[in-house]
Order: structure tokens, then sequence, then C-alpha cells
């Protein structure tokens, strides 16, 4: 990496810790580096600072990246071999060290989602009895993944997460549930599941067993050797620690020794000084003592942890610890000058007057929370600062002042102080949205009335769709019953047109139907054929008002009087009337005309049948 991508990443580890609290600066370069790249390429990025911003703009990335980089691989009796070795020699051992009734602590570190927190407490179950496990035992199983932690907490698994469980443990421990299956309820109060921080957090003491597989392996060589004391101040005596099969402590021999090392089992070495506790007495004569005191008594101040300085009577610089030459850039030829020559007699705080008083009162004067802004450092420092009068035999002999840093006081009063502003303000805001969520009941119950109202109405609308739907089935029927007549009709219609018009054709040359006012109603193939016009121009027409070569000024005469013929019977005249027209070639024609009347069933005349045959050479030759 390049020292621009070395700073981009280092800045992207420190917004993961202002934002999120995860520190990831103890966890192994590489694989982080590994990991993060994973998700610049799911996510077509180049470079750690597109990453950064990504961040910003889309929150939910946190929960991914913190999933790639916090693995949570665990499952049930994983390394088989090693539980088994586990309760063959840890166990027994364990159990040889503890009284009846002792209680016994256990601590799974980076328990990711409870497997292995639930596999010792199975174990243990198994090798105490339900009744004293219930009683005495107590697992803490820890992460820094609080998903993970919530899924422990829970303690359902599938089908396939038992899979490496023994049947009978399976039978006895475990109890079905809709999405699978769950630890006892009764055992489960046993188990404590918490976020715990491995490399800043407070350890979990007094533990008999600790279980922390593959965990360290993460780390890097500096971070893991923090981690190990941890976890040697947090195991009683004796305590076992259950590592996974990547790990091994062969740099720590002075705190642990090896139980099985193949199996990654250790055991706590007892501290040297364990029973050799150091004990404070006086050796030698009186004035062995009085010669060593004023040396004792230099060092125990130099190394104070409270910066301090002594002024003598003159007002002049006589002591400064090694803590108040550091806070205040002091040399040890400051010593001797007066105090008022120097900086820390008015920075933090003007302190000249203040030993005044004490001066004169002879007794100590506090001054509380003085604030001082030292430029180039990120926070201010708050300090208490004491003047006490030193006095011997009741006489002055100089001046005390002490300098108490509470900076870390003052900012968890400060943090205390907004926590409870801000608790004062969700407790409001908590208020406020009862009453909203009240308010919000009352409008959902007054709506569910309404609902209530309209399902019956759509049930009134319902209920006569239905009669509707029923009443239109039955008129549907109906009309396919009508529409078959009709189909049934239609084909008899097309029967007898087909059958009139064959009577047509058989009929003549030319056939014209004509109504009472001499208008076409039907005007044959033949007369199209004749003359030249089409059904569809003739039919509604006046037969006069027809351009054909027929001599209408002389036949519709007696057409008209054929209408009003006497006795319904044609006129004397069209009796083998015989007419010269003009075809449609424009040929001469010879036409016999025979006209018969057309008669409804009461037998009133209602027009005239007006059949025309070609004569001489003009006629069809089938005829």
């Amino acid at each position: 990496m390049t020292p621009e991508e070395e700073r981009e990443f280092d800045d992207l580890l420190l917004l993961l810790k202002e934002t999120r609290g995860f520190d990831f600066t103890g966890y192994k370069r590489n694989t982080l580096i590994r990991r993060i790249a994973r998700r610049l390429e799911a996510l077509k990025l180049h470079t750690y600072s597109e990453y950064r911003d990504h961040l910003e703009l889309q929150p939910e990335e946190y929960s991914r990246l913190f999933d790639s980089l916090l693995i949570n691989v665990t499952s049930f009796f994983r390394d088989a071999a090693a539980w088994q070795r586990l309760r063959e020699t840890v166990i027994p051992a364990l159990m040889e060290h503890k009284d009846t009734g002792q209680p016994i602590r256990v601590w799974s570190a980076g328990c990711a989602t409870g497997e292995e927190a639930y596999t010792i407490a199975m174990v243990l179950a198994e090798e105490l009895g339900m009744e004293s496990f219930r009683d005495r035992v107590k697992i803490y199983g820890t992460d820094l993944d609080e998903k993970a932690l919530h899924a422990a907490r829970t303690g359902v698994y599938t089908d396939r997460a038992l899979a490496d469980v023994p049947l009978d443990l399976r039978e006895t421990y475990f109890e079905p549930v809709d999405n699978g299956f769950t630890f006892r309820r009764d055992l489960r109060r046993q188990l404590i599941f918490g976020r715990n921080d491995l490399t800043r957090d407070a350890p979990i003491s007094r533990v008999d067993l600790l279980l922390a597989r593959n965990t360290l392996m993460y780390f890097n060589t500096e971070m893991q050797l923090n981690i190990i004391r941890r976890f040697h101040f947090a195991l009683a005596d004796p305590g076992f620690l259950f590592l996974g099969k990547a790990e091994m402590l062969l740099n720590h021999s002075d705190k642990f020794e090896p139980v099985d090392l193949r199996m990654r089992l250790f055991r706590k070495i007892r501290p040297a000084s364990h029973n050799n506790r150091a004990t404070w007495s006086v050796v030698g004569t009186a004035t062995d003592l009085a010669a060593r005191l004023p040396t004792l008594a230099s060092v125990a101040l130099a190394s104070g942890p409270v910066a301090q300085l002594v002024l003598d009577l003159s007002g002049n610089l006589a002591l400064a610890n090694s803590r108040a030459e550091a806070l205040f850039n002091l040399n040890p030829r400051d010593v001797g000058r007066p105090f008022q020559d120097l900086e820390v007699s008015y920075r933090p705080v003007e302190l000249r007057s203040v030993i005044e008083q004490a001066r004169h009162d002879l007794r100590t004067v506090e001054l509380q929370e003085v604030t001082w802004h030292r430029p180039g450092m990120p926070e201010d420092n708050v300090f208490d600062v004491s003047v006490v009068p030193l006095l011997a035999s009741g006489n002055l002999v100089g001046i005390s002042i002490h300098f108490n840093d509470v900076t870390r006081y003052r900012k968890l009063r400060d943090e205390l102080e907004e926590a409870n502003r801000q608790l004062e303000q969700a407790y409001e805001e908590l208020q406020s949205l009862n009453e909203e969520l009240e308010t919000t009941n009352e409008e959902l119950q007054s709506t569910n009335e309404e609902l209530e109202t309209t399902n019956e109405e759509l049930q009134s609308t319902n209920e006569e769709l239905e009669t509707m739907n029923e009443e239109l089935q039955s008129t549907n029927d109906e009309l396919q019953q009508i529409n078959d007549a009709l189909t049934a009709r239609t084909i008899e219609l097309d029967e007898v047109n087909t059958f009139v018009s064959s009577v047509v054709r058989s009929l003549g040359d030319a056939v014209v139907v004509l109504d009472d006012q001499l208008r076409v109603i039907v005007w044959s193939p033949g007369a199209e054929d004749l003359w030249g016009v089409r059904s569809d121009e003739a039919v509604g027409k006046n037969l006069s008002a027809l351009d054909i070569g027929l001599p209408l000024d002389v036949l519709s005469p007696r057409l008209q009087a054929a209408l009003s013929a006497d006795g319904g019977k044609p006129a004397d005249e069209l009796e083998g009337l015989v007419l010269d027209a003009v075809n449609r070639r424009g040929r001469p024609a010879a036409l016999a005309v025979q006209v018969s009347h057309l008669r409804a069933e009461d037998g009133d005349t209602h027009g005239l049948i007006m059949v025309m045959n070609l004569i001489g050479s003009d006629a069809p030759t089938d005829r």
C-alpha cells in the first residue's frame, strides 16, 4: 500500500471507532485489508476514501462490513476430539478443586451466535446433573457483534445447526419450536450473553474455565499479549483456558502451562509472588532508620501520582516531583527560583494571592475544577488545586501545592449530565409519542367501527350482487335460447331466400317485383344482366326513375292501370304484350312481358310481378 492508501485506511478505521465504537486497530492489518477489499470489490469502489463516503451516505453498509470483519464461524462440539479431551481431563481437574455447592464460572469469549456456550452447558450439565447445574453454574458469553448476541440470547437453532449434537443430548437439552429447536428454558437461565471488547473492556473475573476458540488469531501480536494478560487475570486458581486449533501460547509460558498442547488446553500458572506476599517491616536500628528517611521521603515525593510543588518561607521553589516537572515543563534549575517568576504561578490559575491567603490563615485553600487549555492538546485539562500550609511544631515552614487531575471525572460528569438531559428529552418525547399513540388508537378504533359498518354494507351489496348475478344468469340463458332460435330462423330464412331466388330465376329471363307505388322490391339477376343495373341500385327506386332500355312511357301507364284493374286482374292491354327494348349493350331486344298481381294472404293487391322474356335471337340459348 502507498502512504496515501495507508492514511486513508487509518481514517476508515478511525471512522468505525468514532461512529460505531469498534476499535479494529489491534486486529491483524492484512486480514482487515483483505476483508474490506471484498466490500470494495462488491460495491465496485476503488479507494478507501470512496468507501468512507459510501458509509456516510449508506449507513446500512456498516452491518454488511461488520458481518465481513466479525466472522462468526462456530458450531456445536466443534473439533469433537478436543471437547472429548476437555471432558476427560479439564472437567475432572476442575471438579477436584471445587467443594460441593461451590459456584462454577465459565466465560466463552468471542461466543458469536452461542453454540460453544451451549455446548459447555451441556457438558457441565451431564457432569453435574441438572439440579446441581442450575444451582452452581454460571456461563458468560461475550462478543462484539450485537446481531450475533441476539441470536445467542434467543437460543433457537435449525436442524442443520444441530447436526453435530449427539442425538441423546439433542433430545435432552433442546425443545422443538416453530422455526427450529431451542435450548431448554429452565437451563437457559444459567447463561448470560453480553457485549465485551477484549481489546479494552474489563475481563470477567474469577472464571474457572475460559473458552476463546479461534478468537486470538484475528489480533496482532501486541494485542494478543494484552488479551492474554487479561485472560490470566480473569482466571481463578486453578483456571483453565481452551483455545482453538489455530492458536498457540508458545510465548506465554510464564502465564500458562499446557494440559494437552495438541488439543489447545492450558492451565493458569500461579504468580510467583502468590504465596510470598511482601510485608512492610522496619529492619535495623533507629539510627539507620533516621539516616534512610530523607531519601525515602524524597523518593516518595518524586514518585507521587499527583503533581506537587513545595515552596519555602521565602516563596522560592523548594521541591517539584516528577509529575509536576512533566506537567509544567520544570527542570532542576528552577529549584530555588522565586515562585512568582515561574509560569506555573499564574497558569493555569493565579496562585500568588491564594498562597498569601494560606500563609495568613494557616489553613488549606482549595480551588475546584480549574480548567487549563494548553495549545496543541486535543482537550482541556481540569484540576482541583490545593494550597496546603506546612507546619512543624505549630510553625509555618513552607507551602505545598497539589494539582489533582480530575479531567476524567469532569468528563464523566459532563457525559452524565448530557445523558440525563437526553434522558429527560427522550422521556418528554416518549410522553408525547404516548399521547399521539393514544390519539391514534382512538382514531383507529373509530376507523375500525367505520370499517365494520362498511363491511356490513359491502356484505349486503355482495348479497344483492349475487342476486343480480343469478338474474343475469337467467337472462343470459333466455338470451341464449333466443339466440339459438334466431340462428334457426336465419338458417330457415337463408333457405327461403335461396328458394325464392331459384323461383325468380325460373320465372323468366328478367323478373321485377314492384310495390303499389311502382317502386322496385325485387330486381332479379336476369334484370341485372339485361339492363346493366345492380340490385342495390334498383331496389327502392321507382321504375320510371331507372335508366334502362324499357319503353317506360308506354309501360308505366299500363302498369298503373293494372294496379287499379277491377277484380284484381291485370288490364287487357298487358295480355301478351311485346315491347321493343334496348339491352345494356345498346342492342334492340324484343320482350314478352307478363304482369301478375302481388297479393297478400287477405287477397289485397300490394304490387305487381313483371316477368320479361327475350324473343328471337336475343333469347338465352338455354330457353
